[in-house]
Parts: C-alpha cells; sequence; structure tokens
C-alpha cells in the first residue's frame, strides 16, 4: 500500500473515477442531507487504531458505504445554506496532480514551475479586479487568511505597531475581521461597527463621524474594511465612497470580497463593483464563487512591498542565494505560512480549462436564480423578503395564512422550526440569519448546476414541510 506498482495505482484509479461518476451523475437523486448522529457516523467506522492495514477495496468501501451518506452533499444543486461552493471535477484532478508533485511552494527553487504558475494566475486575477500591474499577491487557505494578512500590511503601511488602533468595518462584516484584529494583538473590541442602511450597506456619514470621534478621543485610526458581498445579504458597499473616506483620512481601505468579488465578471452585477480597483488590498476566494473545493482563497496588495515588509523574515537556513530576482523569489514573504500546498493549479486549471466567458455565464446565471426567488418571493402571498437581492444570497421568510396576525416572534419561532424540519427533509438545505433583529431563512445560489426550477422546488420544499407543522410551540 504505501509503495504500489504502476499496475495498482492504475486499477486504484480506475475505481476512484468510477465513483466520482456515479456520485456526481445521480446528485440530483440524492438526498442534500441526511439527519445523522455522531454515533451513527462512528458505528461506520472502525475506532480501532490499526496495526495492519487493509487493501484500497476496504479503504473505498467505507468512504463510499458511510464518509458519503453521512456528508452534506455540497454540489447538489439545491444546496442553498452558507456559501458555499460545489467544487468541479476539473479540479478534483487538478487536486490530485497537485498531491501527486506535491510541491512545497515557499520559494522559487523549491517549487520553481509551480511558482511561476502560481505567479501568473495571481496575475490573472489582478487584471479581473481591474488592479495596477504593481499588483500581487498569494493564495491562502481562504478569506479568513486572507483577511489576517492584509490587516498586517494595514498596520505595516502606517507604521502603527503600538497604540491605540482602530479598525472600521460595518455591522454587516464578517467575524473573521474581528479574529484578525486579535491574533495581532489590535483587540476585537478596536473593531469599530459602523451602521448600516435599509439595504445593509455601510453609512459613509456614520463611518466619517466614528473616525472623527476617535481622533478627538486620541485613537489612531488606520483601516477601513468595505464588504464586496456581506455573508448575510450579499450587500455591497459604496466602495467608491469608502475610498474617498480613507484617502481624507489616511486610512488603509481592504475590500473583504471573499465572497462576493468575482461577481465582477458579470456584466448585470459589475456597477456594484466600481471602485474595488482602488483598494489597497483585497481577500477573495476561489473557493466560493470560481466553484473550486476548498480550501484556496487569494490576498492580493496594491503595493505588495508593503506586505513584504510585513512578513519577510531571514534565517539563515532559508537564505536565499541567487542572482536572478525571480529566482530569489519567496512566497513566505508575503503572507504568514511557509508551507504551501500548491492551491494554484486548480485555478489555473479552471481559468485555463473553462475560460472567463463561461465562467461569466455562470455566475449571472447564479445571479438570476436569486432574482428568480425574489421575484416569486414578493409575488406570494405567504413569503416575504426580509432584505432585497443584491447579488445570489437571498433572505426571506415563511409567512402562512394562518400566522399572518402573529407576532413577529411567533413568526421568527415558525421559520425556525420550519428551517430545521427542511434540513432534515433533506430536498432543499437553507442556513438562516438575524437581520434587524428579525429571523430569517437565508440561502446562497453558489453552484453552476442551479435552475431557475430549483428555485421554485425550493418554494414547493418549504410550503410542503410547513405543513406538517403546528404554527405555535
Amino acid at each position: 500500500m504505501l509503495d504500489p506498482s504502476a499496475d495498482q495505482i492504475r486499477d486504484w484509479s480506475n475505481s476512484v473515477i468510477e465513483l466520482m461518476a456515479d456520485y456526481l451523475g445521480d446528485l440530483r437523486d440524492r438526498r442534500v442531507y441526511r439527519h445523522m448522529s455522531s454515533r451513527e457516523i462512528r458505528d461506520g467506522l472502525d475506532s480501532a487504531l490499526p496495526t495492519k492495514g487493509i487493501d484500497f477495496d476496504g479503504l473505498l468501501k467505507v468512504f463510499r458505504d458511510t464518509i458519503i451518506p453521512f456528508s452534506r452533499q455540497n454540489a447538489h444543486p439545491r444546496m442553498f445554506g452558507y456559501v458555499q461552493s460545489p467544487g468541479t471535477p476539473l479540479a478534483a484532478f487538478a487536486d490530485l496532480l497537485a498531491s501527486v508533485l506535491n510541491a512545497n511552494l515557499t520559494v522559487w527553487r523549491s517549487a520553481p514551475a509551480p511558482v511561476e504558475l502560481e505567479r501568473l494566475t495571481i496575475d490573472w486575477i489582478r487584471q479581473i479586479l481591474g488592479f495596477n500591474a504593481g499588483a500581487g499577491g498569494l493564495f491562502v487557505s481562504g478569506g479568513s487568511m486572507a483577511n489576517l494578512a492584509a490587516i498586517a500590511a494595514a498596520r505595516q503601511a502606517k507604521d502603527y505597531l503600538s497604540g491605540r488602533l482602530r479598525i472600521y468595518a460595518s455591522s454587516e462584516t464578517h467575524f473573521s475581521i474581528a479574529k484578525a484584529a486579535a491574533l495581532l494583538g489590535i483587540g476585537r473590541e478596536n473593531v469599530r461597527l459602523v451602521a448600516v442602511d435599509e439595504r445593509f450597506k455601510i453609512r459613509v456619514d456614520d463611518l466619517v463621524a466614528k473616525i472623527t470621534a476617535d481622533l478627538e478621543a486620541g485613537y489612531v485610526p488606520f483601516c477601513v474594511v468595505a464588504n464586496a458581498g456581506t455573508v448575510n445579504t450579499g450587500a455591497v458597499d459604496p466602495l467608491a465612497e469608502i475610498r474617498e473616506v480613507a484617502n481624507r483620512f489616511q486610512l488603509w481601505m481592504h475590500v473583504d470580497g471573499s465572497y462576493g468579488a468575482f461577481a465582477v465578471l458579470a456584466k448585470s452585477a459589475r456597477k456594484l463593483f466600481t471602485g474595488i480597483d482602488q483598494a489597497d488590498s483585497i481577500a477573495l476566494d476561489p473557493h466560493k464563487w470560481l466553484y473550486l473545493p476548498v480550501d484556496v482563497g487569494c490576498v492580493i496588495y496594491r503595493e505588495p512591498g508593503i506586505a513584504r515588509a510585513a512578513f519577510a523574515h531571514e534565517a539563515e537556513y532559508t537564505r536565499i542565494i541567487s542572482e536572478e530576482a525571480d529566482e530569489a523569489f519567496a512566497f513566505w514573504d508575503y503572507g504568514p505560512e511557509l508551507s504551501r500546498r500548491f492551491r494554484a493549479l486548480k485555478v489555473w486549471m479552471l481559468l485555463k480549462g473553462v475560460g472567463l466567458d463561461r465562467l461569466s455565464e455562470a455566475i449571472e446565471s447564479n445571479l438570476a436564480c436569486a432574482r428568480h426567488l425574489e421575484s416569486m418571493v414578493r409575488g406570494s402571498d405567504d413569503f416575504e423578503m426580509v432584505a432585497p437581492v443584491e447579488l445570489s444570497i437571498f433572505c426571506f421568510r415563511h409567512v402562512p395564512v394562518q400566522l399572518k396576525n402573529e407576532s413577529p416572534e411567533a413568526i421568527d419561532a415558525f421559520n425556525e422550526r420550519l428551517l430545521v424540519a427542511l434540513q432534515r427533509d433533506g430536498s432543499s438545505y437553507l442556513s438562516n440569519a438575524t437581520l434587524a433583529g428579525r429571523f430569517a431563512l437565508r440561502g446562497c445560489v453558489l453552484n453552476y448546476r442551479t435552475t431557475l426550477r430549483d428555485m421554485e422546488i425550493l418554494l414547493d420544499d418549504l410550503r410542503r414541510v410547513a405543513r406538517s407543522l403546528p404554527t405555535s410551540n
């Protein structure tokens, strides 16, 4: 098993490919989610520490009989929970090849071709966003790591390594910003949450007021975080206006585009992203709206030299001896990680193999699905929107006729029960959000397999499941 022959590898590969093809081929016939207990899963696994190995067929049987059925089916076209990409078969092969090569993308000399490929792919993303030619960055594990790296660079840019630092972000900002502040020693309490408007976008007037008040109180404002697609509603903050505020107060402008930034590829959404190219840094996740499997996030800096000043470190055992600047390049100078897998391969294979035209079509289709859901909800007498649809996230709730005169709290409680029942039913899957104090059913279309008909099935599923529920506790 440790060093199989070429023939054994071919046999294993055939078995895996057959399983993969069967799994993807009948996705629509599967339940998105199967209610399960931890005990049920453990019962399907041999928990004893193995001293002797088993054959490959035995390993694959556990994956087929226990892992697949007791997992949420994230590739299913009606998996609307959270911000979950489906993955692509092409990327699955890319991940396999990356593991075969086992390149460690620390510095150029460790993985010359993979490093060059990552730099090329990062530059393609730079072009997609419209950043200046000197911008650069790297692939990381996800948006949380990208946000951490960007805020570290922001602190370096202002040379504020101490003092009463302040970060500004809307109340809808992802919790990874506060987590980054804590990890960097800035403190969660120094992330100032700015009010949002009725569309859940940051209020620029409140941003200016909070910065001004903090300056008067002796704090050191150094960074403002703008959202290019919030996690709750998909709202895109007014990026150009935030850039003006950042210029006025000499702040680093970071854009968290982990979910939404790649929607810039869609013509119908492009105007929302006006000003994104003026950010000092941006976090975005190819493992979201490029449909890739986890993990692959990305951070891009408008001036990479600032990030290098924040992260570069040299020990004698890592000293690079080279006369060529390109061959002295080190990714570890631009982010927290040293060891890094060949994440770029699946991004490159997707962009090169699929192309921007087809990706743009897929993203437009996702946007159209969310708008179709919104249109159906607004035209119904038993559903209501809780937030407007901006990208592909939709927040709404079910209000059947018998609940029309009930309190908001009663409607909240009913929708909480409905969500749990829908998830256990398995035909469609939603998550939840709390908006303006009210509970909402929340979904996100992030799958190239999803169709307008799937949105109709979702509402049918909710009505069907709701009929089996009591309208009160």
